[in-house]
C-alpha cells in the first residue's frame, strides 16, 4: 500500500506511538491520563485507551480497515472528552485544565478530519452531519477553539512560559507573549474562517518549533522526570494534530491518501 499523504502516516505514527507508551508507561502519555481517580477500574481505562490508540493507528496505515480506526478513534476521544476531562474542567486549576481538555480537543479534531477522509457513503448517508462538510467545519472549529486557551495559558503562567524559552534566544518575555498571542489569533482566524488556511499552517509550525527548540533539548539533555516527558509526548501529539487539520484545508481525503484524488 502507498501512503501519499505523511501529514497522514505522521499522525498515525504518533498513535501508534501513544498507544505504545501507555501501555508500558501509562503516566507518560497524557492523552489517556490523567483518569480521574473516582472512575472505577481506573487503570484498565487507560490500558484499553492506550491499546486503542496502538490498534487505531496501526488501522489508519491499512486502506481496507482506514475508516474502521477513524471511527474508533474519533468515538474514543470524543468519550475521553465527555466522560473524564470536561466534568472537572471548570474547578481545575487554569493550567490544569488547559491541558487536560485542550490538547486533546487537538487530537479529537484531527481524528475527526481523519474520519472525513476515509468517510465511506454509509457514513456520509447515516452520519452526513460528522462525516461530510458540516463534520470538517466542526473539526476545525474545534481545534481554533483549543488554541485560544492554548494561547492565553502563556499569559496565565508567564514566568513558566519564559523558562522554557531556549537560552540563546534574546528577549525572552517578549517571545512568551507573542507565542501565546500569535496561537490565540490563529485560533480565532480558524474561528472565524479569516485567512484560517494560513493561521492553521502558521499554528502548526509554531507547535512543532515548541516541540523541537523547548521539549526535545530538554529530553535530550537527560531530563527524566514524569512531566518532562509527558510534556514531550503532548508536544509531539500535538503537532501531529495540528498538521492533519492544516493539512484538511488542501483537501485531502483518502482517495488521495490512497490513490486518486477527490475534494472535500
Amino acid at each position: 500500500m502507498r501512503i501519499a499523504s505523511m501529514v497522514h502516516a505522521t499522525f498515525a505514527v504518533t498513535m501508534i506511538s501513544l498507544g505504545t507508551v501507555g501501555l508500558f508507561r501509562p503516566d507518560f502519555a497524557p492523552v489517556w491520563n490523567p483518569v480521574p481517580a473516582t472512575v472505577p477500574a481506573r487503570e484498565l481505562f487507560l490500558y484499553l485507551g492506550a491499546l486503542i490508540s496502538l490498534t487505531c493507528g496501526i488501522g489508519l496505515l491499512v486502506q481496507r480497515v482506514a475508516i474502521m480506526a477513524a471511527r474508533l478513534l474519533l468515538a474514543t476521544l470524543l468519550l475521553w472528552l465527555l466522560l473524564f476531562r470536561l466534568p472537572k474542567f471548570l474547578h481545575a486549576p487554569a493550567f490544569e485544565a488547559c491541558w487536560s481538555v485542550f490538547p486533546l480537543a487537538v487530537m479529537l479534531a484531527a481524528a475527526w478530519v481523519l474520519y472525513v477522509w476515509f468517510a465511506t457513503d454509509w457514513d456520509r448517508r447515516r452520519l452526513g452531519f460528522a462525516a461530510g462538510e458540516g463534520g470538517m467545519r466542526i473539526a476545525r472549529a474545534l481545534y481554533g477553539l483549543a488554541l485560544i486557551p492554548i494561547g492565553l495559558a502563556h499569559f496565565l503562567y508567564l514566568q513558566n512560559t519564559v523558562s522554557l524559552v531556549p537560552g540563546w534566544l534574546p528577549w525572552h518575555t517578549f517571545w512568551a507573549y507573542f507565542t501565546g498571542l500569535a496561537l490565540m489569533v490563529a485560533g480565532a482566524a480558524v474561528l472565524l474562517d479569516v485567512y484560517a488556511r494560513l493561521a492553521a499552517a502558521l499554528s502548526a509550525i509554531e507547535i512543532g518549533l515548541f516541540l523541537l527548540l523547548v521539549w526535545v533539548p530538554i529530553v535530550a539533555a537527560g531530563a527524566k522526570n514524569a512531566f518532562q516527558w509527558s510534556e514531550t509526548i503532548v508536544s509531539t501529539a500535538l503537532t501531529a494534530g495540528a498538521w492533519v487539520v492544516a493539512d484538511s484545508y488542501r483537501g485531502m481525503t483518502p482517495s488521495s491518501i490512497f490513490g486518486s484524488r477527490r475534494r472535500v
